[in-house]
């Protein structure tokens, strides 16, 4: 943490799940990683049955409309640059996990928070945020 109210804490993962917070850094972002899956079976397998987020727009969606969405996104090639970093893991409970980090996409910067929870080593997304850092 910093001394200055003003400036951002540092986040420092427990090395504990150091483990954790790689597995599910190669997840992440959600939803941009097809090699984990573009079908719709695919992504109801990688979200609960109650997954919902709220977007960098501070709409709140279900996830019957995020998979919608991704549906057209994915049956049509784009290009979508991003890049992460500040990748950041906290143990919330057993098996649940809040993994937080910077999301560049061109010139737009979000902060997003992901709840993972891991049954049986399958990773299912629980929530997910994106918030817009003003510039």
């Amino acid at each position: 943490m910093t001394d200055d109210a003003n400036s951002a804490p540092v986040l420092v993962t427990d090395p504990h799940l150091a483990d954790v917070l790689e597995e599910l850094r190669a997840r992440e972002p959600i939803f941009h990683r097809p090699e984990l899956g573009t079908t719709r079976a695919d992504l109801l397998s990688q979200t609960a049955d109650d997954f919902w987020e709220v977007g960098a727009s501070g709409q709140r969606y279900s996830r019957e409309f995020v998979l919608g969405l991704l549906e057209a996104r994915h049956s049509a090639p784009h290009d979508d640059p991003w890049e992460t970093s500040e990748f950041h893991c906290r143990e919330l409970g057993p098996g649940t996990y809040a993994l937080t980090y910077t999301l560049k996409q061109n010139e737009r910067v979000t902060r997003r928070l992901t709840i993972w929870r891991r049954r049986d080593r399958a990773w299912q997304i629980l929530f997910h945020q994106g918030t817009v850092v003003a510039k």
